[in-house]
């Protein structure tokens, strides 16, 4: 299973953008299923409905909730993060949280905010 960002999904979104067209060529290749976090939902769907921008593709995509076991995971992960000096959003916390528990890789373009959390357990889609 693959969890897709919202940096990817905003990607995919801009009609214009190559770097979107590239994203999804990569991941119908792949061939792996897809999802999204509730988190990553609240976060497109935010800036769809900012931009008035259509919302009915993104709510076709099969979503991965946030639960317990996913907040705790979280919580750790951020410490984790704060006390090797790097400051994570909590929402990445949580989306990379998710990702982990479901045992699936995840798919950004936003390196910077999630590549450090792959000493903690998070795989990356490239």
């Amino acid at each position: 299973m693959m969890v897709i960002d919202t940096s990817v999904l905003i990607e995919i979104f801009d009609r214009k953008s190559e770097k979107g067209d590239e994203a999804l060529k990569k991941i119908l290749e792949s061939e792996e299923n897809i999802s999204i976090t509730a988190i990553s939902l609240h976060e497109i769907l935010y800036g769809l409905q900012k931009y008035a921008k259509p919302v009915e593709e993104v709510l076709q995509l099969p979503i991965l909730n946030y639960t317990k076991k996913d907040a705790t995971l979280a919580a750790k992960l951020e410490l984790e993060m704060e006390r090797e000096g790097t400051s994570i959003r909590r929402t990445d916390a949580m989306i990379a949280a998710t990702t982990i528990n479901k045992g699936a890789i995840f798919y950004t373009l936003d390196l910077k905010h999630f590549k450090p959390l792959e000493n903690l357990g998070l795989r990356l889609f490239s």
